[in-house]
């Protein structure tokens, strides 16, 4: 699926219900898990010590954290989501997160999201996304997350 554009930020209204945007692929390297390891302080070896990972890991290998994957979505959304005479979006918060597989350093996961609900709000509008990120090659998904957003014109 392509980039979704759309025109005007009330336009979303009657697409409620619509899966929307499905992102490009991105590799998760061990690379990209180390330096969210630095950034955030977890250290944990089963995703930083790649052999201990492999020999004592029931993953078989390291793996990237959670909040990586979660983190991922607002990278995902604004590179398959655009919207004309938005003057800034904001991150309103999450109401459901479930970190449903794991993610192995060398996966390519991506990210599909469907518009469940558009309220206005005052200067723009509240949307509600179900954002599921899928591993490439697994019928599994690695994270479902209801997912909040403010956007303003």
């Amino acid at each position: 699926m392509p980039i979704i554009t759309i025109n005007n930020l009330i336009d979303l209204q009657a697409r409620v219900g619509e899966e929307l945007a499905v992102s490009d692929w991105l590799e998760i390297t061990q690379q990209r898990i180390a330096q969210f390891a630095e950034a955030t302080g977890d250290h944990q070896w089963i995703h930083v010590d790649v052999a201990r990972a492999a020999r004592e890991s029931p993953f078989g290998g390291a793996i990237a954290h959670g909040y990586l994957t979660l983190s991922l979505l607002a990278k995902f959304a604004q590179e398959s989501i655009v919207i004309g005479n938005i003057r800034m979006g904001v991150n309103y918060g999450l109401n459901r997160v479930r970190f449903t597989a794991p993610v192995r350093a060398g996966n390519s996961i991506r990210a599909r999201f469907v518009l469940t609900a558009y309220d206005a709000i005052e200067g723009g509008a509240q949307l509600t996304w179900k954002a599921s990120v899928e591993i490439k090659d697994s019928e599994k998904p690695a994270c479902i997350a209801e997912m909040i957003l403010r956007w303003y014109l």
